[in-house]
């Protein structure tokens, strides 16, 4: 997957949250969860573009690690709506593994990136 494809993927799993959430009914603890994976699942696309334009390979790194653990947050977020018992486990079931996903396919980025610095 090249980058131009990476950076549609991170846009099109934050317009899937902002789909998913936009159906949510609305509560104080819903809400505040909405707030939250929101967040997170709209930071992933944003960060990996700065990460993209990074000045250094140094700063190219710290950016993909802010990606990787907004992802890992859109993990926790979700897996919190579901055992909280306010959403259905199978409304968010593609957005989780989608989020284990963009996680995993981040945090080899991140790995690969600081080998290559190294040497």
């Amino acid at each position: 997957m090249d980058k131009i494809e990476l950076q549609k993927r991170t846009k099109r799993f934050a317009v899937d949250v902002i789909k998913f959430v936009g159906e949510l009914p609305s509560n104080r603890a819903i809400n505040v969860l909405v707030n939250q994976v929101l967040r997170s699942s709209t930071s992933i696309g944003a960060n990996y573009r700065a990460a993209c334009k990074g000045k250094s390979t140094a700063d190219f790194i710290n950016k993909i690690v802010i990606v990787e653990e907004e992802a890992d947050e859109c993990i926790y977020w979700l897996e919190i709506m579901d055992e909280s018992g306010l959403v259905q486990s199978s409304k968010t079931l593609v957005l989780r593994d989608e989020a284990k996903e963009l996680t995993a396919i981040f945090t080899a980025i991140g790995k690969t990136a600081k080998e290559n610095q190294r040497n």
